[in-house]
């Protein structure tokens, strides 16, 4: 009998990533919607999970020796799911090196720059001035869709020819972009082809598509 996962999510970019690779691993899980506009992330059943209140956790029911495992921060369940099934990130070293670098230039980069970019140009607060934090997350925003682009003139994924867990972190926040936060015309997206490209083939997987939708509202 397959793992019954329990997975605790809101269909944004951080919760997509991990919704799509259980989608890809074929793996048996429940999804537990946890909406944050409502404060759902600050629950005491939800804090038990994850301390730091933050989308998406995870609990493998036998995952610590027997036990209970609860796995917070989403690139964490990304690497923890890959290795135990041994998909979607390399046994070479060198090349899972290079998943994890792009895996980490997700988190602490393109992650936190595109989400203050859509803070600053969607929802905040438009009393107050913030032309500021506009042109500063946006002129991030568009350096780091470059050092994408590059990246992808140079393989067919992210990391490698592989498609492995980078490209699953990834590619949510690039549809974000244009979805969310309707910057195709303010980033220029268009003019990124070999994004385009990479985003054309990975949305066209049916896995990959059930796991973009997974705990939407």
């Amino acid at each position: 009998m397959q793992t019954l996962y329990q997975l605790y999510s809101l269909a944004t970019p951080n919760g997509q990533k991990v919704s799509i690779l259980l989608e890809e691993l074929q793996l048996s899980y429940e999804a537990h919607l946890i909406d944050i506009s409502k404060g759902g992330q600050f629950t005491p059943e939800f804090i038990a999970i994850n301390p730091n209140s933050k989308i998406p956790a995870l609990i493998d029911p036998t995952g610590d020796k027997g036990k209970k495992l609860c796995i917070m921060e989403s690139g964490a369940i990304l690497v923890y799911l890959a290795e135990k099934y041994k998909k979607f990130i390399s046994p070479d070293p060198a090349t899972r090196s290079k998943e994890l670098q792009w895996l980490f230039w997700q988190m602490g980069g393109a992650g936190p720059m595109f989400g203050q970019f859509g803070h600053f140009t969607v929802y905040a607060d438009k009393k107050h001035d913030l032309s500021y934090g506009q042109l500063r997350y946006k002129t991030e925003a568009i350096r780091l869709l470059t050092v994408l682009d590059t990246q992808l003139s140079k393989h067919s994924y992210v990391a490698s020819d592989q498609l492995s867990i980078a490209d699953f972190a990834i590619l949510p926040w690039i549809t974000c972009l244009d979805g969310f936060y309707h910057a195709r015309e303010s980033l220029g997206l268009d003019q990124f082809n070999h994004i385009n490209r990479w985003c054309t083939e990975l949305l066209s997987r049916k896995g990959l598509q059930k796991g973009m939708t997974i705990c939407s509202r």
